[in-house]
């Protein structure tokens, strides 16, 4: 059996550092934004405000929960978390997404009662700091949007940042409807408008750090394509226990055993199995056990290559 690490901690630590320093703006810009908000929404009675601004503190704490989980995943593994503490970073995704779907609940409910006696809105001030929030939102999705394609802990803080930003775009068109025709019902509508978009955003994210959470394989790996490289190797007649799952939201782990017949192929067989599984397969903890076939192994866990292939379809 071997296990093989290739962390390159020379390129992960700076890249590490400078995330955290971004998230320490974000984090800085959008506490000074929600303050602002909450302020006027109560000043100028908007529903559509207070809901924005409760939903950014939902933000707030979502990137809050996303910093720590960068700064958790960098620390050492031990000899109780022998993979170390990478897994916060999906618990962090899965726990922003349902912290959104919470604050849309709360702003839906109360943007239903106001359509019965919609309340006199300010429509300037609203757009003012609704556009204020375009500047901070953008320039937080902004910082984040180049780390979010292959880190889900860091795509549901931009999906936030993102979403946040269209939202205060369309609270400014809401506001500035509203002084020239006294609709203020637009401002319940805006904010049911807002609900829609943070969930449909949102669906997405839950599903995809629930399926993380739950070892299912990570969407970025074919588990098909995974089984037939390792069934096609040199000396292999069969393998078994093939195990493929998330360790975090960058980085993916496999075990296997390999039936080999003529023994133990050799070190730099197997080093060359592991690279190809890393740099085709993304699989970065790769865990091969070679065995002779001479006995039947058998494992509750064990799939069915039918099964494997309705997954991968799902």
């Amino acid at each position: 059996m071997t296990h093989h690490h290739n962390h390159s901690k020379e390129h992960q630590q700076p890249a590490a550092k400078n995330q955290s320093r971004i998230f320490g703006i974000a984090i800085f810009l959008n506490l000074i934004y929600v303050g602002i908000e909450f302020g006027y929404g109560f000043i100028t009675n908007s529903t559509a405000l207070i809901a924005d601004a409760g939903h950014n503190i939902s933000d707030v704490l979502g990137l809050v929960l996303s910093w720590s989980a960068i700064i958790l995943t960098r620390k050492q593994p031990s000899k109780r978390y022998t993979y170390g503490l990478r897994s916060t970073s999906i618990l962090a995704a899965l726990a922003n997404a349902m912290l959104l779907l919470v604050a849309c609940g709360a702003i839906a409910w109360e943007a239903m009662h106001r359509f019965s006696e919609p309340p006199v809105i300010e429509g300037l001030t609203v757009s003012i700091v609704a556009g204020i929030g375009i500047i901070i939102n953008g320039l937080s999705a902004l910082f984040l949007m180049k780390d979010s394609k292959g880190d889900l802990n860091i795509r549901s803080a931009y999906l936030h940042m993102a979403a946040d930003t269209a939202v205060s775009l369309a609270v400014v068109i809401a506001g500035i409807a509203m002084i020239y025709t006294d609709w203020y019902w637009l401002d319940p509508v805006m904010s049911l408008i807002i609900v829609i978009v943070i969930v449909a955003g949102t669906w997405g994210l839950l599903r995809d750090s629930l399926h993380l959470a739950l070892n299912a394989v990570p969407a970025q790996v074919n588990a098909i394509a995974v089984d037939d490289y390792l069934c096609q190797l040199e000396g292999v007649t069969d393998i078994h226990d093939l195990h493929i799952w998330g360790l975090s939201t960058t980085e993916n782990a496999l075990t296997v055993h390999l039936v080999m017949p003529n023994g133990h192929p050799g070190d730099a067989f197997m080093d060359e199995i592991i690279l190809t599984l890393k740099e085709h397969y993304f699989i970065h903890h790769s865990t091969l056990q070679i065995e002779l076939g001479t006995t039947t192994h058998e494992c509750s866990l064990t799939f069915t290559k039918p099964a494997i292939q309705q997954l991968h379809r799902h």
